[in-house]
């Protein structure tokens, strides 16, 4: 005998398995710690932020996909905890920001640095200016933090070095 209404019912899982599109858990959408988990919501965010890109994140997103800089892979508008990278390399843990004029003088900027700085990456910002009109001065910037030729925090470079060690990574691995 059927009870009307249940042939759309699923049985019930045994304990410890989900279902593909099934809601969490109450606790389970909440932010991780790890910036390396995902966040309820980050991937479409992410792609929107890919698809309204500035100017200046076009451009040099052209001269850093597909290994273009020595080798060393980028991915852009990547989750990391609460906030998202403009661009990663993750095999050296380093984050290039591309920055307007809003960001001057930011106290958010600041804090958000602290953060990733503490979770093992580096930042190095740049203005949209400088990316526009000297990209080439960037890209080498890149360039030689990518390859320990500057490794110190330095205020007119903007650039903070991560306070941690990446995870599970040796000195000198490319």
């Amino acid at each position: 005998m059927m009870i009307e209404g249940a042939e759309n019912e699923a049985p019930p899982l045994p304990i410890g398995e989900r279902v593909a599109g099934a809601k969490r858990r109450s606790g389970e959408g909440a932010a991780p710690t790890d910036p390396t988990k995902r966040n309820v919501g980050a991937t479409s965010r992410a792609r929107e932020l890919r698809f309204d890109e500035t100017k200046a994140e076009y451009r040099l997103w052209g001269e850093l996909r597909g290994r273009h800089l020595n080798g060393y892979k980028f991915v852009r508008q990547v989750p990391l905890g609460p906030f998202f990278a403009d661009f990663l390399c993750r095999e050296k843990s380093l984050i290039v920001e591309i920055d307007g004029s809003q960001h001057a003088e930011s106290l958010t900027d600041e804090s958000r640095t602290t953060w990733l700085n503490s979770h093992g990456y580096s930042v190095l910002r740049f203005w949209n200016h400088e990316v526009l009109a000297e990209r080439r001065a960037v890209l080498d910037t890149i360039l030689a933090v990518l390859e320990g030729q500057i490794h110190s925090p330095s205020p007119a470079l903007r650039f903070a070095p991560a306070t941690l060690s990446p995870v599970g990574r040796g000195e000198g691995e490319r």
